[in-house]
């Protein structure tokens, strides 16, 4: 079993249920990460903590473990106005927006009118199950 507090790495690769990838960590290192900090989705670390080094081990997190369901309040209209000037907005483009606290949130345009646009500040993974094909690399 890891503790938290201990630092693993881990080679993965995650596909949706439709059998699409969306992220691997092959021809790159392993992804680190201390466990119980929060760094991965809960899921993630829940699939990882009873694995033994060289173990391999496929994992399906549900929507709730992972990056939640979506939110129909973080879809949102504004008006074109409040854009940048010069920035011409396209339905899949991505922007950058701040949060309450100066953070920066990673939106999406969904839809854009004569007048308005609507962004989805959702991550896009929300509302997804994900699959998990992992290899347990190193324990500190």
């Amino acid at each position: 079993m890891i503790e938290n507090g201990q630092k693993v790495k881990i080679h993965y690769t995650g596909t949706l249920d439709d059998g699409n990838q969306f992220d691997s960590s092959a021809g790159r290192d392993p992804l680190e990460f201390e466990m119980g900090a929060g760094m991965v989705i809960p899921g993630f670390e829940t699939g990882v903590k009873d694995m033994a080094v060289g173990e391999k081990k496929s994992i399906h997190i549900p929507a709730t473990e992972a990056y939640g369901e979506k939110r129909d309040e973080m879809v949102m209209e504004f008006e074109k106005s409040q854009l940048p000037e010069g920035l011409e907005p396209k339905a899949g483009m991505g922007l950058q927006m701040q949060g309450p606290q100066g953070q920066p949130v990673p939106v999406q345009i969904t839809a854009v009118a004569e007048e308005t646009i609507t962004i989805d500040a959702n991550h896009p993974l929300a509302g997804q199950n994900l699959n998990f094909e992992l290899e347990l690399v190193e324990v500190n």
